[in-house]
């Protein structure tokens, strides 16, 4: 009993002690059958050669090798270690290039895939599409939450509004305001308001604006607080949140309900809804997206991502808007 309890106690140690540096000696070796021309591959010398194989056979407990004239040819054992040994070096080299910047797709957050930051993705994966991109979406249950999963390194960057000053981000967290979202009044054809051409701030006091899906604490909630306190609006948020195909529904036979949306926010359907997009001015509240990354990021997708963005034409309308007070200025990423 005890010796097979001391063999099953054995294997972790010989795997602790599985050298990457052996192994692929092992290989070189193999294949080159002379300890001179592994090392010369290898870029070591050729007792450094010799004294990975001695410790991988001593670890393992077999020889690996029989030494002739003629080079090193494998013994049994070494032919049957052959195949996990490339297998193991193989393996390794994926796990280094999962993480390795570069060799990784970028990894991107934004709030879902239909709003303005996700278009601006798909326009920069079109312009740089060997890029391998990313996209996930609501990594953090707020801004202050996807932060931290950029400090972490669980993503590269992500879209969010930011309504911490500059000052107060974490040490080497960097935002910008890079997008603007105009929003828009969306309508039933049954709603006073959907015929017109376009509607002012002054227009919606008094409205029923349903936008379902606002969570206390978070960026949206505090961006839709300060515009209903800002113009006097009822903004409601009661009853379940089913999603945006429930929310056109309703609309579409509503009467008096109406939402906002944002101008590069993507939505569709049925022809028989018959639903209108409104413009708002005078003046026209706009989303402020942010990017949000690390400045030690060496990811170089990320460095194209942002040259992409200070690129971009019409990020930003610098005409007639509104913007909450704790919304910083357009800035270059």
């Amino acid at each position: 009993m005890s010796n097979k309890r001391h063999a099953e106690n054995s294997q972790p140690e010989v795997v602790e002690d599985l050298d990457l540096g052996s192994v692929r000696a092992f290989l070189a070796v193999a294949e080159d059958r002379y300890f001179g021309e592994a090392a010369a591959r290898l870029g070591i010398s050729q007792q450094a050669v010799s004294k990975r194989i001695a410790t991988l056979e001593h670890v393992l407990g077999v020889r690996l090798f029989t030494r002739t004239q003629k080079g090193a040819t494998l013994t049994i054992d070494g032919q049957a270690f052959l195949p996990h040994a490339r297998a193991v070096i193989q393996l390794a080299e994926r796990a280094v290039s999962s993480v390795r910047p570069g060799h990784r797709a970028l990894r991107v957050d934004v709030l879902n895939h239909t709003i303005g930051p996700a278009g601006l993705l798909r326009d920069f994966h079109r312009a740089h599409p060997d890029t391998e991109l990313d996209v996930l979406t609501g990594v953090g249950s707020n801004t202050t939450a996807a932060i931290a999963a950029v400090e972490a390194g669980t993503i590269d960057a992500t879209f969010r509004a930011v309504t911490t000053p500059a000052r107060e981000l974490p040490a080497g967290i960097q935002a910008a305001r890079v997008l603007d979202d105009p929003h828009q009044l969306l309508t039933g054809p049954g709603h006073p308001l959907a015929d017109a051409r376009h509607v002012t701030m002054t227009d919606l006091q008094g409205r029923r604006i349903w936008i379902p899906g606002i969570v206390p604490g978070t960026e949206w909630a505090a961006y839709y607080n300060d515009l209903s306190n800002e113009f006097g609006l009822t903004i409601e948020h009661i009853g379940p949140n089913f999603g945006t195909d429930h929310l056109l529904d309703v609309l579409a036979e509503s009467p008096t309900l109406a939402s906002l949306v944002g101008e590069l926010t993507r939505m569709l359907w049925p022809a028989t809804y018959d639903l209108r997009r409104i413009p708002i001015i005078d003046p026209t509240p706009v989303y402020p997206h942010f990017l949000i990354w690390h400045r030690d990021n060496p990811h170089p997708g990320l460095a194209m991502l942002r040259s992409y963005i200070r690129s971009a034409p019409h990020r930003h309308r610098p005409s007639d808007v509104w913007v909450p007070t704790w919304t910083a200025g357009p800035s270059a990423p």
